[in-house]
């Protein structure tokens, strides 16, 4: 007789990861939903995914916080939608956009087989792009335009 395994397994409510008390705490399951991160990925690989996305964020946008003149990012003067700060959503698109392209780089470690390694070369212009969105996220906190210009 098989057994069934969903590949969904019914969604536990999630952690709150918290970091520098400015910034907003991250929901697992928030990002497990808004990214679309199925079951198969462990709540602890997710948890440490999270954790590594808050930290170069954090990093990325450690000259903003320290010379914000707010206690939280939700205090800093913009516009609101739905109700939060659009400050947040930048903040929480940034980390929710690297948790998931850590993800998925790390994905040839999770599946290595002959599918899992065809699988993880079709997603990584998927990493590109999510790398991209997360750049365009800290960039609009701190409020520079999104163009990167090289000399050739």
């Amino acid at each position: 007789m098989a057994t069934f395994f969903p590949d969904n397994p019914e969604q536990q409510p999630g952690q709150d990861i918290t970091s520098h008390p400015f910034w907003p705490a991250i929901n697992t399951a928030a990002v497990r939903d808004v990214m679309r991160i199925d079951g198969d990925i462990t709540a602890p690989r997710l948890e440490h995914a999270v954790i590594t996305a808050i930290a170069q964020v954090n990093q990325d946008l450690i000259s903003y916080r320290q010379s914000a003149e707010a206690i939280t990012l939700a205090d800093m003067p913009a516009e609101q939608i739905g109700g939060v700060s659009q400050l947040v959503h930048h903040y929480q698109r940034a980390v929710y956009c690297l948790t998931r392209a850590n993800l998925i780089e790390r994905l040839r470690d999770y599946d290595t087989t002959k599918d899992g390694e065809s699988r993880a070369e079709t997603l990584e212009q998927t990493v590109t792009d999510l790398r991209r969105d997360a750049r365009f996220a800290v960039r609009a906190i701190i409020g520079t335009t999104h163009t990167t210009v090289e000399l050739i």
